[in-house]
């Protein structure tokens, strides 16, 4: 049976955990070879095993994404290497800290933005040469309802990931007129690490799995999904688009 996504090249950040790994996992089933990225080289290590187990394959690159030159010689790497890039999947994110505005040090907050900003900005500029290379690129930013919510308490967070949107959409808009697709995913409360420090009383057997979710996201990377610019709420299971304020 062909697969889906057979002879593509898909790089996922954020891969050793949670939603990056199931959406990593998912994509080489459906035939991608995974660029996988994490500072955890053991939760990369397991990663590889689990796709090799069903007959994938992957290529494991330990990086801190607030490393912008190791970002920069990723991108150079896989030029030299496939001279394109059919799939990106910015999904490396961190928390921050959970307190008000006033209590929070500016240090922890430009650390939130270095990471889910700041990488995700770095990644779009090495690596859209490569993705306008393949005959159908296509790029995933995971978000989150915070965005737009504003949520009390974890401000950093929140900011981020509305700069995030504002950034992708505006990557969108530049490139529209191209074969690159650039979509925002937003998870919601998903049975994960980050989920359980934000709500460590929650049950998470209440909650859907990354595997649930990472289901969703394959066909966002594949060639004949066309739309670009829009947002795919997980929860509702809809595809939105975005409108200035009334």
């Amino acid at each position: 049976m062909t697969k889906p996504l057979a002879d593509r090249i898909a790089l996922v950040t954020g891969a050793s955990r949670g939603i990056g790994f199931a959406t990593a996992k998912a994509l080489a089933r459906a035939g991608a070879h995974i660029i996988a990225t994490a500072r955890t080289q053991g939760g990369l290590e397991e990663l590889d095993d689990e796709i090799r187990k069903e007959g994938g394959s992957a290529t494991l690159v330990p990086l801190n994404l607030t490393d912008s030159d190791g970002i920069a010689r990723l991108g150079a790497g896989l030029h030299e290497r496939y001279g394109k890039l059919d799939i990106l999947v910015g999904n490396a994110g961190v928390l921050g800290p959970s307190s008000p505005i006033g209590h929070i040090e500016l240090k922890a907050f430009n650390d939130v933005m270095a990471v889910n900003v700041s990488a995700n900005f770095q990644l779009i500029r090495c690596m859209e040469p490569l993705l306008k290379q393949s005959d159908a690129g296509r790029a995933v930013f995971i978000t989150s309802g915070a965005a737009n919510k504003a949520t009390a308490y974890v401000s950093p967070y929140a900011a981020s990931k509305a700069a995030l949107e504002t950034l992708a959409r505006a990557w969108a808009q530049e490139t529209a007129n191209t074969k690159l697709r650039v979509t925002l995913f937003n998870p919601g409360p998903i049975r994960t690490r980050m989920r359980a420090t934000l709500m460590p009383g929650e049950d998470p057997a209440t909650l859907d799995t990354p595997e649930q979710v990472a289901e969703f996201i394959v066909p966002l990377c594949a060639p004949d999904w066309t739309e670009t610019g829009k947002f795919y709420d997980y929860k509702t299971r809809t595809l939105m688009s975005f409108r200035s304020p009334a």
